[in-house]
């Protein structure tokens, strides 16, 4: 068996949070709240900390640091994570891709304008991927706003999926959505840690692999 932890969205809080044991840990985005050097040091200490055999990381919208420095920001993690942006890695033999980028929201990092442009990120990512990993949500999926209700994931995202067609898929991004739905044999996870509140209240995801069956752990029993 092989047991995948999932932590998104802790905006320099992860130490607020009770993190399981297990083969990886993924963080998909926004583990600061600014980007800066010294919230990338401290999230790296974090790791340092984890007893997970691998460590997968992107960015997210708050992360500037890793937009407009990303040599800088990478170094800051001391060798304590593979971090991925628009590339892949293989972990616990499983194959990742990790991707930040997101519909426009208020000009922050990693923002790109509907339609085309996120369609030529997406397309960068090859079939067979075992875990997809990108700081928005797909159009639809665990991507409702608490006000109105709209969701607002990204639509061409939503239309690679059944190419890429992963067997996981991670996110974060939209708060208020966290949760983990099964789709056309994909499970798609919304890991948000912090809540509409930026309080760390969500606990991390726990996924187990066992027999070819990836399964959601329930909290309490990870």
């Amino acid at each position: 068996m092989t047991r995948l932890v999932l932590l998104s969205d802790t905006h320099g809080l992860h130490d607020a949070l009770r993190v399981p044991d297990g083969d990886v840990l993924v963080h998909a985005g926004d583990l600061s709240s600014t980007g800066k050097p010294r919230e990338i040091e401290a999230f790296a200490r974090f790791l340092g900390r984890q007893s997970h055999a691998h460590k997968v990381v992107i960015a997210g919208n708050h992360d500037f640091l890793f937009e407009r420095e990303p040599e800088r920001a990478e170094a800051l993690f001391c060798g304590e994570a593979t971090y991925l942006r628009d590339s892949e890695t293989t972990a616990a033999g499983l194959r990742f891709w990790g991707s930040p980028w997101q519909p426009w929201f208020h000009d922050w990092a990693f923002n790109l304008p509907r339609g085309a442009a996120l369609a030529d990120k997406w397309s960068l990512v090859p079939d067979g991927i075992d875990v997809l990993v990108t700081h928005g949500p797909p159009f639809g999926v665990l991507d409702r706003v608490a006000r109105g209700g709209m969701s607002v994931g990204c639509e061409a995202l939503l239309e690679e999926l059944p190419r890429i067609a992963p067997k996981l898929h991670v996110f974060g991004h939209i708060h208020e959505a966290y949760g983990a739905v099964e789709r056309a044999g994909t499970l798609y996870v919304n890991a948000s840690n912090c809540d509409l509140r930026y309080e760390p209240v969500n606990p991390p995801v726990v996924v187990d692999i066992d027999g070819g069956k990836w399964l959601v752990v329930p909290h309490g029993d990870s």
